[in-house]
């Protein structure tokens, strides 16, 4: 339950602190005093966005801050573990702060802790609700009316199974659609890439072969001058009689050795010779071998300049590089596999929609039973409730039209409606052709109970749903919410005694003004402070002795129910 809140610098409230009690509390107030401001407050908690003008004027910031007793309530304890928000003094509370300054930016916490305001409204819907003006309204729209039925069956493993089922088919409705308008374009695209990949293929060039032609067409179109050249350099560094470069190393050591007993200098010069002269012959040896390998064959030169040829003009064809043409081949390869396994999955996927549709349709008949079910519970429901609003004649009754041929949705493919007959003899139609403002204002209200009741939120709030209500019909009113107020926290914003006078509690809303500013205070009533202002909501500005009176008897009345 909401156990305070605190309200500074916002819109008309400087200073605004209340402490709220179990049960039904009225708060009431004149004209424009502002009743309403504590709910819009609360709605920042729930997660509404804020701007500038919420911030009081000539205040650098608003703040709002709420206090909740989580006794009991096993949901919002689970959400607020579930995303590490728990209080570490209390588990059984929950304060939400909100801070909005003046330039519009807004700050969440819960229990101290930064907030998102997604997290806030996750938080909210287990802690309060509020159901506005304009909650009748809504009413009259066919999502909100299968909305109410769908909350009263409870049937949320079912909403969710049509949800699931509907997405489902949706996507693979999707794909099917994308391969079926890009048909004739894989087609085209795979005429090519048979002739393209197919000669690729017939060529089959190996990954890195290209380098290896490459290196190979030079060293077999240069073989005689690599050989003759070779052969060369053997000679003179090993075979040539007049004087080869292993002879003069050679030479050089003797003479050198003769003078090493002069100079001990000479000693590394000489190892040094002496390696000079095993790499030279080294050298020799290994170019006689590579002379006698050398392989001048004109067919493989052939072969080679062929291939090579074929090469650059298919990587000239294609516009890759030729050392590249091994990949284009690969990925060409791949992707006339892909369009080919998409013809076979076309197929396949067709059947697959349709099997997707038969079992969203299954679905979705299943939860079109069950609304079916709780639609006739509730039209006996709230004309249970209706009937004690002077509305003896009213029935209710929400059609359920479950239509296959409907645009499939993620709700389902039945369309919901609510028909109100008021008068004896008067046939079920839709309630906007039905019945007038106050009538709706009963339904509704009717309506907001029930379902309340059937959710159980901790804490509810009405602003103003009496609208239209006045006389007999108002004490019913004021009854049920009275009754709503033996099982949860329940706040009700009105204008009319008969509500007020049944709550346990009362709020009365002032507006103080000095000319310059105003200021908007909240304050909670005594026992004879309500019978003043019971009286005055009865009389108008003007309170007579008979006012009083009629006053007390209310409150007395209300007492003994």
């Amino acid at each position: 339950m909401l156990a305070h809140l605190s309200i500074s610098n916002f819109a008309v409230v400087k200073q605004l602190s209340v402490q709220l009690e179990n049960g039904l509390t009225a708060i009431t107030g004149e004209t424009g005093a502002g009743k309403s401001i504590a709910i819009d407050a609360l709605s920042l908690c729930l997660g509404e966005r804020a701007d500038a003008n919420a911030v009081r004027k000539g205040s650098a910031k608003a703040e709002i801050i709420a206090h909740f007793s989580l006794s009991g309530n096993t949901l919002a304890k689970a959400f607020l573990d579930e995303h590490e928000l728990t209080s570490d003094e209390d588990e059984n509370s929950c304060f939400i702060r909100r801070v909005i300054s003046k330039e519009g930016r807004s700050k969440a916490f819960i229990n101290g802790i930064p907030a998102s305001l997604q997290q806030l409204k996750g938080l909210g819907q287990f802690l309060l609700a509020i159901h506005g003006q304009n909650t009748h309204l809504q009413l009259l729209k066919e999502d909100h009316q299968r909305e109410l039925v769908d909350g009263y069956a409870k049937h949320d493993d079912l909403l969710a199974q049509v949800k699931e089922t509907y997405s489902l088919w949706r996507d693979k409705q999707r794909t099917l659609k994308a391969l079926q308008e890009q048909a004739q374009q894989r087609e085209d695209r795979i005429q090519l890439l048979t002739y393209q990949v197919q000669e690729l293929d017939e060529f089959a060039i190996e990954e890195g072969e290209f380098e290896e032609l490459e290196i190979e067409h030079k060293r077999l179109s240069n073989g005689q001058s690599l050989l003759e050249q070779a052969q060369t350099s053997v000679y003179n560094l090993y075979e040539s009689d007049e004087g080869n470069a292993l002879s003069v190393i050679q030479s050089s050591i003797e003479r050198l050795g003769e003078l090493e007993a002069h100079d001990a200098s000479l000693t590394p010069i000489i190892a040094m010779l002496n390696d000079a002269a095993i790499q030279v012959e080294e050298a020799a040896g290994e170019l006689r071998s590579y002379c006698d390998h050398l392989e001048i064959d004109p067919l493989r030169l052939q072969q080679v300049e062929a291939r090579y040829a074929k090469a650059m003009e298919l990587a000239r064809k294609h516009t890759v590089m030729p050392e590249g043409l091994y990949q284009y081949h690969q990925e060409l390869a791949a992707e006339f596999n892909a369009l080919s396994e998409q013809e076979t999955l076309l197929g396949t996927l067709e059947g697959e929609v349709e099997k997707a549709r038969e079992t969203y349709l299954t679905a979705t008949k299943a939860l079109s039973e069950s609304r079916q079910r709780a639609a006739g519970k509730l039209s006996e429901d709230i004309e249970v409730q209706i009937r004690q609003m002077n509305m003896p004649h009213a029935k209710v009754d929400i059609h359920i039209q479950y239509d296959e041929l409907k645009k499939p949705v993620s709700t389902g493919l039945d369309a919901v409606e609510f028909r109100v007959s008021t008068n004896p003899g008067q046939d079920a139609d839709k309630l906007e052709k039905v019945v007038s403002g106050g009538e709706l204002s009963r339904i509704g209200l009717a309506i907001q109970v029930i379902a309340s009741g059937h959710h159980a939120t901790p804490t509810m709030i009405f602003d103003e749903v009496d609208t239209g209500i006045s006389g007999p019909t108002a004490s019913i009113v004021g009854g049920l919410l009275r009754k709503l107020g033996k099982q949860s926290q329940v706040m009700c914003v009105t204008h009319l005694p008969q509500v007020a006078a049944q709550a346990h509690n009362q709020l009365f809303v002032t507006k103080l003004t000095d000319g310059e500013s105003t200021e908007t205070q909240m304050l909670a009533l005594t026992k004879q402070d309500r019978i003043d202002e019971l009286a005055r909501l009865l009389a108008g500005d003007k309170v007579t002795k008979s006012a009083l009176a009629n006053a007390k008897e209310l409150l007395k009345s209300a007492a003994s129910n």
